[in-house]
């Protein structure tokens, strides 16, 4: 009689299910050629990229309202977002022929830039408008400085990339979407990069 009880128990016992958590990351920028340097080319230091602090989580973001966001359990950065953008930024610098070298820091105490960039990123993430529609939603703060004893900025601008349409629940599209607005970022630096005097 035990034993069939004990049996009993065993199959009330759930199955075991699958992990529901997807990983994503941002791509690298397709069609990017690696270019040789020009007369004139540039050392930039590119500092860490800073985050809002909402966003320094792995889960991805959708915003809802202008106060309101929503975590994504299921739905996760496979890397530190702030190292990614980094990373796909540094791709755009090192391709264009305006730039000779680009050191990251920790900035090596032997090598000599012209300038630094910081990157405060305010939105990546995805976004819902009042309609229920979706789209990307990217915006960041680019700062071009002298490097020295005395470092003075020399260029200062919020870059916001146009909203992309995402359909809210393909997540992969929404990353490729934010790789797309990433890269954007970094043709803006290179932009914002003054010719070395």
């Amino acid at each position: 009689m035990g034993l069939l009880a004990l049996l009993a128990a065993c199959n009330v016992v759930p199955p075991a299910q699958d992990d529901p958590t997807r990983y994503f990351v941002l791509s690298d920028p397709a069609g990017q050629a690696v270019q040789g340097p020009a007369a004139g080319a540039v050392r930039i230091g590119l500092k860490s990229v800073r985050l809002g602090s909402y966003l320094r989580r792995k889960e991805m973001v959708v915003r809802t309202g202008d106060n309101e966001v929503e975590f994504r359990d299921f739905r996760r950065w496979a890397e530190p977002l702030d190292a990614a953008i980094g990373h796909v930024v540094r791709q755009w610098l090192l391709g264009a022929p305006e730039v000779a070298q680009v050191y990251a820091e920790p900035f090596p105490a032997d090598q000599e830039r012209d300038f630094d960039v910081s990157i405060d990123v305010r939105r990546c993430e995805g976004s819902q408008d009042p309609s229920g529609k979706f789209s990307a939603s990217f915006s960041a703060t680019i700062e071009v400085s002298t490097t020295g004893a005395s470092p003075r900025v020399v260029a200062r601008k919020l870059f916001t990339a146009p909203a992309a349409a995402w359909d809210g629940r393909d997540f992969g599209q929404l990353a490729s979407l934010l790789s797309a607005d990433a890269a954007v970022l970094g043709q803006e630096v290179v932009a914002d990069i003054p010719a070395r005097n």
